[in-house]
């Protein structure tokens, strides 16, 4: 399913919220609870990520049914987060923001994402990001293992 991708802007924030909730709540909430409640997600989505972060949505059919947030530090550029409602999860749309992402950059990309959450590290590895650290999660709010991931424009060729 071909999704149209857009910058967000603040009318989009109650809608990022809930594909943020739905996606945590179904797929990671077992092993990486949410550390914050459902109220201060929404005000964080509003007050913070969409002001500071470069936030694209993913709209089918008039709904927004993902959204990916990027930034970029001195050396890299980070996919922040990558949230997708549930049922339109294998549709096709992680990989057009990672296009996405990957068409923006001139730098090499970089993410985390939690040891535990399969799906996901399949999903980057196969968009041809390595992983090329763990760590026990003393850096994460949710103190869980993660994995940090890099792909580079000159590793992919």
């Amino acid at each position: 399913m071909d999704a149209i991708i857009k910058p967000a802007n603040s009318d989009d924030a109650p809608a990022i919220a809930d594909v943020y909730l739905s996606s945590r709540r179904l797929f990671i909430e077992s092993y990486a609870p949410m550390m914050h409640n459902e109220l201060d997600v929404r005000k964080w989505v509003a007050r913070q990520l969409i002001p500071t972060a470069n936030v694209w949505v993913a709209e089918l059919d008039g709904s927004v049914v993902g959204f990916m947030a990027t930034m970029s530090d001195r050396a890299f550029d980070w996919i922040e987060h990558l949230y997708l409602i549930p049922s339109a999860v294998g549709g096709g749309i992680g990989s057009q923001f990672v296009n996405l992402a990957k068409t923006e950059s001139c730098r090499p990309i970089r993410l985390y994402t939690f040891q535990a959450n399969q799906r996901s590290r399949q999903f980057y590895e196969r968009h041809g990001f390595r992983p090329i650290k763990f760590s026990a999660g003393q850096s994460n709010e949710e103190q869980c293992p993660d994995v940090l991931y890099e792909w580079s424009d000159e590793a992919a060729n």
